[in-house]
């Protein structure tokens, strides 16, 4: 598995990442052996980034990884957790007293001493000035006291990383982790690698199927996207089927195109997923993407590309 820099941290990712959501039973139920057989098999395939989120399955998520890492009874140098803060199961808080509050909740789930980074979850759904002026600071302190080596922000909508990013001190944050905008139908992260790279800030994207817009069973119910992108996705994922090719598979081939992102999450929560996903990231090495594939793709998803939906609370 090609291993990736992460901004200036020094640390060097997997360039597919074990999204560890899954574990919390978030898309149905997963038993603690399947959890700890596709982290153990993740590791060994070299998959060497593990994130997680209290959030997830109402902290089950960070719990049972923190099982499966446990058990795989190698030295902690030799793999990467990022976990995250200000958003549960029972809603937001970004306050600096609840943040220093969740990573000790998170390391003890873990059972860790440290994690190697904590990012701020989902902040377009609090205020953008709380997040610079106290969640922020907090996370300073907690890098300082050695809770956490690397701090950062994830959220859907990409100006909430500009606007952050601008205002904080240069080298306060050192990643950020964007979903859902470097796929297929959205590759509107790309304009903003640039200016990132200029802030020394470390690029993660998450979701290449786009929450599931691009798996052949489609998106669950609950997905925000509108009925026109829903349908040109689901095109798309049928195009691919006739002609004997996986959706899924291009999907995150095309994610993991751009070296400059450091790790493609996937959610993944059995032996098989690893395995796919695995398979998919060392066939791109080998021999490349399906060009053919992705621009009949391509064409399909013209009329919707870069469409995106809205999440959070409308900022001033």
């Amino acid at each position: 598995m090609e291993l990736r820099e992460l901004g200036r941290t020094g640390l060097k990712l997997s360039s597919v990442g074990f999204g560890a959501s899954p574990l919390g039973n978030v898309y149905g139920s997963v038993s603690e052996q399947d959890a700890y057989a596709s982290v153990r098999l993740a590791f060994q395939s070299g998959i060497n980034f593990f994130d997680t989120s209290p959030y997830y399955g109402s902290t089950l998520s960070e719990e049972v990884l923190g099982k499966a890492l446990k058990a795989l009874n190698v030295p902690r140098s030799e793999y990467i957790v990022a976990t995250k803060c200000g958003r549960y199961g029972d809603g937001f808080d970004f306050s600096a007293e609840r943040v220093t509050k969740s990573i000790e909740e998170s390391l003890e789930r873990l059972q860790l001493d440290y994690v190697d980074i904590l990012q701020c979850h989902d902040i377009e759904f609090g205020s953008l000035d709380q997040i610079v002026n106290e969640t922020i600071p907090a996370l300073q302190k907690l890098k300082e006291s050695g809770k956490t080596r690397f701090i950062g922000i994830t959220g859907l909508p990409l100006g909430i990383f500009t606007y952050v990013l601008d205002r904080v001190p240069p080298g306060t944050l050192d990643v950020i982790l964007s979903y859902c905008h470097h796929s297929v139908n959205d590759s509107t992260l790309e304009d903003l690698v640039p200016y990132l790279k200029s802030k020394g800030v470390g690029i993660i994207s998450a979701s290449p199927m786009a929450m599931g817009l691009f798996t052949e069973a489609g998106p669950p119910e609950w997905h925000p996207a509108s009925p026109e992108l829903k349908s040109a996705c689901k095109a798309a994922a049928t195009y691919c089927k006739e002609k004997g090719k996986n959706i899924s598979k291009l999907a995150l081939q095309y994610s993991l195109l751009n070296k400059e992102i450091s790790s493609v999450l996937v959610g993944m929560r059995s032996i098989e997923q690893v395995e796919e996903n695995v398979a998919t990231a060392r066939e791109l090495a080998a021999s490349g993407i399906d060009e053919e594939a992705l621009s009949e793709v391509g064409a399909i998803l013209k009329p919707v590309k870069n469409q995106s939906w809205p999440s959070g609370i409308q900022q001033s």
